[in-house]
């Protein structure tokens, strides 16, 4: 499969524009898309591929982050652990291009990113490929007639559970009402993956070297409180 297969592609409700860019940054994006994005012609209908071959050198660990807005997140993570690779899926040109500026301006060289939606990718990934995931303050979607249009569905679900190693993690954050509760609800269901909580300070608390971003920061000033739920992959299941 590729993401050029008019009768594979999946209805995707967000943006791909905002703003037209500067001349800076449309510089950052092209350098950035040259160097650093995956190739839609790597996709396969066969789930066989490792993302530590995508990186130089190969990685230990690799994490992905489903929707990474403007990048700050995926490059300080990138940052702080140059040992591990880092796969980012954001379909939002703009946001591209900061992250784009993030990677140049700071020289990392393991990070990889699909600025297309992040479903066409997942399929062709090999199982337990993954020793991570964030999904981090996505759209919230909180009309009811909206809600499958949010990113956490058991469809979703199900293949990350696939692709998330056994003790691997899947830290999901946001600050809308309806999103926290549709995102435990829709957790709560599965045996394949256990919550870390064990008392309200440790979802009220961001993780250990949380560099924040942007959209936390706008909720921040209107008053919005954050949440963060850390579930690990089980064993068993």
């Amino acid at each position: 499969m590729t993401s050029s297969d008019p009768e594979k592609r999946l209805m995707f409700y967000g943006r791909r524009h905002g703003r037209r860019l500067r001349p800076q940054q449309s510089a950052f994006l092209e350098q950035g898309l040259a160097q650093f994005a995956l190739d839609p012609d790597l996709l396969t209908d066969a789930a066989d591929l490792d993302p530590r071959d995508w990186l130089r050198p190969a990685s230990g660990q690799v994490f992905l982050e489903i929707g990474f807005g403007g990048g700050e997140h995926l490059a300080a993570r990138a940052h702080e652990s140059p040992d591990c690779g880092f796969i980012g899926a954001e379909p939002f040109m703009n946001g591209v291009a900061r992250l784009c500026r993030h990677i140049i301006e700071g020289e990392l060289d393991n990070i990889r990113f699909w600025p297309e939606d992040v479903r066409l990718l997942l399929p062709s990934l090999k199982d337990h490929a993954l020793d991570g995931v964030f999904i981090l303050f996505p759209d919230p979607w909180p009309k009811s007639r909206h809600q499958n249009r949010r990113i956490i569905q058991p469809q979703m679900l199900d293949v990350l559970a696939r692709l998330i190693r056994p003790g691997g993690s899947l830290l999901l954050a946001s600050d809308d009402p309806t999103a926290k509760t549709w995102m435990l609800e829709a957790m709560m269901r599965r045996d394949d993956f256990h919550w870390t909580a064990r008392s309200a300070e440790d979802w009220r608390q961001p993780p250990p070297g949380w560099p924040g971003t942007r959209y936390m920061a706008k909720a921040d000033r209107v008053g919005r409180k954050s949440a963060w739920f850390t579930f690990i992959r089980s064993d068993h299941a």
